[in-house]
Protein backbone atom coordinates (compact mmCIF):
# COMPACT_ATOMS: atom_id res chain seq x y z
CA UNK A 1 0.00 0.00 0.00
CA UNK A 2 1.29 3.43 -0.91
CA UNK A 3 2.44 5.54 2.05
CA UNK A 4 0.68 8.57 0.56
CA UNK A 5 -2.61 6.74 1.04
CA UNK A 6 -1.76 5.99 4.67
CA UNK A 7 -0.81 9.61 5.31
CA UNK A 8 -3.90 11.00 3.58
CA UNK A 9 -6.29 8.74 5.46
CA UNK A 10 -4.56 9.40 8.77
CA UNK A 11 -4.79 13.14 8.17
CA UNK A 12 -8.44 12.93 7.13
CA UNK A 13 -9.59 11.06 10.22
CA UNK A 14 -7.29 12.62 12.81
CA UNK A 15 -9.27 13.75 15.84
CA UNK A 16 -12.54 12.06 14.87
CA UNK A 17 -14.61 10.42 17.58
CA UNK A 18 -15.22 6.70 17.89
CA UNK A 19 -18.77 7.22 16.59
CA UNK A 20 -17.50 9.08 13.53
CA UNK A 21 -14.92 6.38 12.83
CA UNK A 22 -17.59 3.70 13.17
CA UNK A 23 -19.75 5.59 10.68
CA UNK A 24 -16.85 5.63 8.21
CA UNK A 25 -16.31 1.88 8.56
CA UNK A 26 -20.02 1.04 8.30
CA UNK A 27 -20.46 3.32 5.28
CA UNK A 28 -17.44 1.83 3.50
CA UNK A 29 -18.69 -1.72 4.09
CA UNK A 30 -22.30 -0.90 3.18
CA UNK A 31 -21.25 0.79 -0.05
CA UNK A 32 -19.13 -2.21 -1.02
CA UNK A 33 -16.94 -0.16 -3.33
CA UNK A 34 -13.49 -1.63 -3.83
CA UNK A 35 -11.77 1.75 -3.93
CA UNK A 36 -12.67 2.11 -0.23
CA UNK A 37 -10.77 -1.04 0.77
CA UNK A 38 -7.37 0.66 1.15
CA UNK A 39 -8.88 2.99 3.73
CA UNK A 40 -10.22 0.08 5.73
CA UNK A 41 -6.78 -1.49 5.43
CA UNK A 42 -5.22 1.60 6.98
CA UNK A 43 -7.74 1.41 9.83
CA UNK A 44 -6.82 -2.25 10.39
CA UNK A 45 -3.11 -1.49 10.28
CA UNK A 46 -3.43 1.30 12.87
CA UNK A 47 -5.51 -0.93 15.14
CA UNK A 48 -3.15 -3.90 14.75
CA UNK A 49 -0.11 -1.82 15.67
CA UNK A 50 -1.61 -0.77 19.00
CA UNK A 51 -3.48 -3.99 19.82
CA UNK A 52 -2.24 -6.41 22.43
CA UNK A 53 -1.24 -9.93 21.46
CA UNK A 54 -4.48 -11.14 23.06
CA UNK A 55 -6.56 -8.74 20.96
CA UNK A 56 -4.69 -9.76 17.81
CA UNK A 57 -5.22 -13.45 18.52
CA UNK A 58 -8.95 -12.90 19.20
CA UNK A 59 -9.24 -10.95 15.96
CA UNK A 60 -7.50 -13.60 13.89
CA UNK A 61 -9.69 -16.29 15.48
CA UNK A 62 -12.78 -14.31 14.44
CA UNK A 63 -11.36 -13.96 10.93
CA UNK A 64 -10.78 -17.70 10.78
CA UNK A 65 -14.40 -18.28 11.77
CA UNK A 66 -15.70 -15.67 9.31
CA UNK A 67 -13.83 -17.17 6.38
CA UNK A 68 -14.69 -20.78 7.31
CA UNK A 69 -18.32 -20.31 6.28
Amino acid sequence: MNFQIRDAITTNVHGQSAAELKDIVVDAIDRGEEHLLPGLGVFLEKWWQQASITEQEAFTQKLEQAFAH
